[in-house]
């Protein structure tokens, strides 16, 4: 066998291809067995093992089973099948659908073009395919068959709330209708724009929402009319984004056609430094990669660094593996997993995790220890630089929100460090919350560290806007009126997950991916700033 693969990069390894020698790295792993929510579980092991794991092998006896990682076993188990390989088209059972203002009357105007102006979401799913043509899906629906479950689909508003604009709100008022009618049990609503706290529904960004309400679990499928419904990966389940002409199809017989996605394993391990955040590693990891180096493959995070994430930090990492162009990103449950989860929902379980024989097309191994705080330059999500690299870059302000940097704890990093630094903000800070619920954390919590000051005194005493209704946004743009949006030429570092021309407003304008930590840093100095400078 060749020699090993190993990348440019000082901190990454690459395992070799088929046909190369395996030179020993390792990682660590969980248990394939499937523990219940509920029952009482097995200690997850902390034996280290070859990363390398070794091609699937063919039976001539068929006596010989071959290992699937957490995807594949998610996968078959929801399609009710014993094995599924890469590349495997199924009909996969969904167990949750989300969808939202942007998304959600188009779905919702599929789902009545093709099962018909009566057909009704109830629980307990009978439906019958005849046929399948090209992308023709003939359906039979009568009078008495009744259609998918009202309580597996979950319809949250988050995008274009806080506006004038009539078509935006014209999407929430047709959302509104079509859940009423649907009966849907999970419809977080909005009606009062003015004030988002008279309105106790409403929940704010989609994918922090869905894990803040108990809708993500190990195990399940999760689909979203949203690409970055991947962050769900997080807690161990299948999580990935769909369009409107598959939501409407979910909507009307709980399943999906998908192909089997082959992995990519991503081994973190090293202690995290005081300066990084997940944010730093998985623009470290894109940049690796590039923004296709993942292309409809699923992107499986695990070593010691992983298990020492927090929830919402391991949220961060699978939200932008869509960026490197993965069909959806997992980390395996554990402890901190199993602690969210059940905090937040009584449905029970089943957690899985890749067999030692699992094969996986490709294994990136980093020494978190020795990284550095990045951030992603304009126009793309893969163009890394070091922070350090990028202090003359002057900017004109700062954003700080959205499903990938708006959640509790990135507006605690961002306090924790205008607080250490003790100044006031040299441009425009905009504080977006994701949820309702981390509005209040920002006004609640006290900031460890801080002599029992919470986020908002901070903020305040740092010169930052105040704190703003949550929603996505200026992540994407929106109308002219979205709070914080780019409508001029302006350079901007900003916790979100895209910088494309356009994104956030203005085509002209630029932006610069970064951690809480990096964008803090950045609003005191007016240029891109290494935290580092402030945090010791």
């Amino acid at each position: 066998m060749a020699s090993s693969v190993i990348s440019s990069s000082p901190f990454v390894c690459k395992s070799p291809a088929k046909g190369q020698k395996d030179l020993g790295f390792s990682s660590f792993r969980k248990p394939s067995q499937i523990s219940i929510h509920g029952c009482q579980r097995k200690s997850i092991s902390r034996k280290i093992v070859s990363v390398m794991a070794p091609q699937r092998s063919s039976s001539t006896s068929g006596s010989v089973k071959t290992g699937m990682t957490m995807t594949e076993k998610i996968l078959a188990k929801a399609a009710e099948k014993s094995q599924v390989v890469p590349g495997d088209n199924i009909w996969v059972n969904v167990d949750v659908l989300m969808t939202h203002d942007v998304c959600g009357p188009g779905a919702f105007g599929i789902f009545k073009r093709e099962f018909g102006d009566n057909a009704k979401v109830v629980l307990n799913l009978a439906i019958k395919i005849l046929s399948l043509l090209a992308f023709s899906l003939i359906v039979i629906v009568t009078s008495t068959l009744k259609v998918w479950d009202s309580e597996k689909i979950v319809v949250i508003p988050d995008h274009y709330i806080f506006t004038t604009d009539k078509r935006a709100n014209r999407n929430v008022d047709i959302m509104r209708e079509h859940c009423r009618e649907q009966n849907i049990k999970y419809f977080y609503d909005i009606t009062d724009l003015g004030d988002f706290r008279a309105n106790p529904d409403y929940k704010g960004v989609c994918h922090v929402a869905l894990a803040q309400e108990g809708h993500c679990r190990p195990g399940e499928v999760l689909l979203g009319t949203d690409s970055h419904t991947c962050t769900a990966g997080a807690f161990g389940q299948f999580a990935t984004g769909i369009g409107n002409t598959d939501a409407g199809f979910v909507l009307g017989t709980g399943k999906i056609l998908l192909k089997v996605p082959p992995t990519m394993r991503f081994i973190l391990d090293g202690e995290m430094p005081s300066y990084l955040q997940a944010k730093d590693l998985i623009l470290q990891i894109i940049g690796e990669i590039s923004v296709a180096g993942a292309t409809y493959k699923t992107m499986e995070f695990s070593g010691t660094t992983i298990e020492s994430l927090t929830m919402e930090e391991r949220m961060t990492l699978c939200n932008m593996v869509v960026e490197a162009g993965g069909k959806n990103g997992v980390i395996p449950p554990d402890a901190t997993t199993f602690n969210y989860v059940e905090n937040r929902t009584s449905v029970p379980f089943q957690p899985v995790y890749s067999d030692a024989n699992a094969s996986f097309v490709a294994d990136y191994r980093f020494d978190v220890s020795k990284l550095e705080p990045v951030v992603a330059k304009p126009h793309s999500p893969d163009n890394r630089a070091l922070a350090r690299e990028c202090k003359d870059v002057k900017i004109d302000r700062v954003y700080i929100g959205s499903c990938t940097g708006g959640k509790t704890e990135d507006f605690m990093a961002a306090a924790k460090l205008f607080h250490a630094a003790g100044k006031q903000v040299k441009v425009p800070t905009f504080l977006v919350p994701a949820t309702q619920k981390v509005w209040m954390d920002v006004y609640a919590l006290p900031v460890p560290g801080a002599g029992g000051k919470t986020c908002a005194q901070i903020f305040e005493e740092a010169g930052c806007d105040t704190p703003t209704s949550p929603s996505c946004g200026a992540c994407l743009g929106g109308p002219a009126d979205t709070y914080a949006r780019l409508n001029e030429p302006q350079v901007c570092v900003s916790t979100t997950n895209r910088n494309f021309p356009g994104r956030m407003g203005h085509k002209e304008g630029q932006i610069y991916l970064a951690s809480p930590y990096t964008a803090a840093a950045s609003a005191l100095t007016g240029h891109v700033t290494d935290p580092r400078e402030f945090l010791q």
